[in-house]
């Protein structure tokens, strides 16, 4: 049943990523053949899905879409880049800070991205700035951000860690994901020139408008969400719901409209991933493909090997709801085997870091924003838009060699 249970699951992702139908809902389709040939009951069948999870990430992204549709964070994220002035240079730096913050403070990597890609895209072709590099560092801070334990991104990877007993990780991790994105931001950065930006070439951007009534309350309710969450410890999910209750409840942004904006088929495809996953582990299916990995590894190329093979599932499937969900509970057992020598955070991480770097390709959410966004605001011909979709493919790949090259020399392994 362990081999049966790797080719459903690749089964699948393969019809996911060709066929465009949601991953989660066909795993949760294939749970339940899995459950009849390993004759499971349809209980624990159920017992897969992790209603915890789906609560948390509920909640945030309930809370952020209301804060969204009344343009709160679209103002916010342009009274930052706004701060550059006419120093052109500092603009890419500021987008990347910001998408860091925006995204640590609880939107995550995929709102963040929708959230930030429009508005970078817009300044790339206003300012004439490479498309690919705003993109690219959206994508980075989104990313780096999105590990922290108020988004969606970084509860997903602790509550993977927890299950095998990895605990108390939140500000390592945080850390590390940060140190990820930020090595290969500066990489970009100075590849493609940002620092030749100067006064000649710029378009300042217009003064913008102050926050309004709702949206200044709706600021009060976010910083209210973090002190509760990190002073506190409060279940985000639950904060989330509960800020987000007296937001609607103060009339400050429309609740219906948000409701719409929660990205339910992302939901449904980390939890109905979770469903398969929990079968396949129960079934030995993990232990196979830990030992498969574990047979080309040691302990010094453990990580920069589960980074390439991130980096390349995260090409064709979702960061967070396949490529986590599948490699993280590979790693006690490739820690088990390769002895003491290998960190499971450090794993954990490159899994991570590696995988949402390869987002940066149009194959992947971040690049396919970027694309879309920047082909609707400079008008881009057929030609640029194959032009600016290889070159964010190249930008991809060089960040999963390079991110997996320093994951040999130990970069996630500095701060543990």
């Amino acid at each position: 049943m362990a081999l049966v249970s790797l080719i459903l699951l690749l089964v699948a992702i393969f019809l996911g990523f060709f066929r465009k139908m949601n991953t989660g809902l066909l795993c949760i389709a294939f749970a339940l053949v899995l459950g009849r040939l390993a004759g499971v009951s349809d209980a624990e069948i159920i017992r897969g899905f992790n209603s915890s999870l789906f609560i948390m990430l509920l909640g945030v992204t309930y809370l952020f879409s209301l804060a969204q549709i009344n343009g709160c964070l679209d103002l916010l994220a342009k009274k930052v880049v706004a701060l550059a002035g006419q120093r052109t240079y500092l603009v890419p730096i500021l987008i990347y800070v910001f998408s860091t913050v925006l995204s640590a403070l609880g939107p995550g990597t995929v709102p963040t991205m929708a959230i930030m890609m429009v508005f970078s895209m817009a300044l790339a072709a206003e300012m004439g700035i490479h498309p690919a590099m705003l993109s690219a560092l959206t994508v980075l801070g989104a990313s780096g951000g999105g590990v922290s334990p108020l988004a969606a991104t970084g509860i997903i990877g602790i509550n993977l860690c927890a299950e095998f007993g990895l605990t108390g990780i939140e500000e390592k991790f945080l850390m590390n994901g940060v140190l990820s994105s930020t090595v290969y931001a500066v990489v970009v950065y100075f590849l493609l020139g940002g620092y030749k930006l100067h006064l000649d070439e710029t378009v300042v951007p217009e003064k913008t408008p102050p926050f309004n009534r709702k949206q200044e309350i709706t600021l009060l309710g976010i910083v209210v969400m973090v002190f509760l969450v990190m002073i506190l410890h409060i279940n985000v999910g639950l904060v989330g719901f509960g800020v987000a209750a007296v937001l609607s409840f103060l009339k400050v942004s429309d609740e219906a409209e948000a409701l719409k904006r929660i990205p339910w088929g992302t939901l449904l495809l980390i939890t109905g991933v979770g469903v398969l996953m929990h079968l396949i582990i129960d079934q030995g299916g993990i232990k196979m493909l830990s030992a498969a990995l574990v047979s080309v590894m040691n302990e010094r190329t453990a990580a920069s090997i589960m980074g390439i093979c991130s980096g390349i599932m995260s090409w064709f499937s979702s960061t967070s709801g396949v490529v986590m969900p599948t490699l993280i509970p590979t790693i006690p057992h490739i820690v088990a085997q390769l002895g003491g020598g290998v960190d499971p955070l450090e794993l954990a991480t490159a899994i991570t870091m590696i995988s949402n770097t390869a987002g940066i390709s149009p194959l992947s959410t971040g690049g396919a924003l970027a694309l879309a966004a920047y082909s609707s605001a400079a008008g881009a011909s057929y030609e640029e838009q194959h032009h600016l979709f290889v070159k964010m493919f190249m930008i991809s790949a060089l960040g999963v060699t390079v991110l997996s090259i320093c994951a040999y020399f130990g970069l996630y392994h500095w701060l543990l």
